[in-house]
């Protein structure tokens, strides 16, 4: 069977619905650009910023379902293409981070790359998310999560599907190369987080709880605690577009 159009079906099919982002027409519906406020990322993270927690847990939702849906659906219309999921995981983390329409300026891909896990491996999602969540705790950075996870799901994955296809192990070496080329663009959106890190700038995982002391560490006046947008450092949307 010739592959090259399965594979292409699942890159195109893969990009077009990672681009979709929800948290950038929320916010131009208000009447801005989420790449202009807080964070300067068009993700769930900087709706929680902006629109709060339970927009940012709506928009969270919705990412994790679209890469659901591509990954599966690639999946379910080529069952003999074994590489389908891979490719249509990658292509929809990628569509999500790179959205042509926006300038190639998306999300940080940390919610579609959950919802790729869940897709191709649901007992991978779980063990990872407890990782991740036990990372983001210990480090109180959010970003570490899809560092570290990004990083390690392309190998994990591929020696399971290892093993499922009879040991042979270049048999899965793709399944890894594939996934690593999102893994590549995750880690590239994070250096930004990383150098907020550095000079201490970073917003604190412990945001979604103690805002009062985030607020004060930042050195952010007058913060309610209640309202949005949180008025974190509009400088960061600065180093966004940089």
């Amino acid at each position: 069977m010739n592959y090259v159009i399965p594979a292409c079906t699942c890159i195109l099919m893969g990009y077009l619905i990672g681009s979709i982002n929800l948290s950038y027409f929320l916010s131009k519906r208000k009447g801005y650009d989420i790449r202009e406020h807080g964070s300067g990322n068009a993700g769930a993270s900087n709706v929680i910023i902006t629109m709060g927690k339970k927009a940012g847990a709506f928009v969270a939702v919705v990412d994790i379902l679209k890469a659901v849906l591509v990954v599966r659906l690639a999946m379910f219309i080529y069952p003999e293409f074994r590489f389908a999921g891979v490719i249509a995981a990658t292509s929809v983390i990628t569509g999500h981070i790179f959205p042509f329409y926006m300038g190639f300026r998306g999300g940080k891909g940390l919610a579609t790359l959950g919802g790729s896990i869940l897709a191709l491996d649901y007992r991978l999602f779980l063990i990872l998310l407890l990782f991740a969540l036990f990372i983001a705790f210990v480090t109180d950075y959010i970003c570490f999560a899809p560092i570290s996870c990004s990083v390690l799901f392309p190998a994990i994955y591929a020696t399971t599907m290892h093993f499922k296809e009879g040991g042979l192990w270049y048999t899965a070496v793709p399944y890894a190369a594939i996934l690593y080329i999102s893994t590549v663009f995750i880690l590239y959106r994070h250096i930004g987080n990383l150098k907020r890190i550095k000079m201490g700038k970073e917003l604190r995982f412990s945001f979604l709880w103690n805002r009062k002391a985030e607020a004060e560490r930042l050195g952010i006046e007058n913060d309610d605690g209640k309202n949005y947008p949180f008025h974190y450092d509009e400088e960061q949307t600065q180093e966004h577009r940089s």
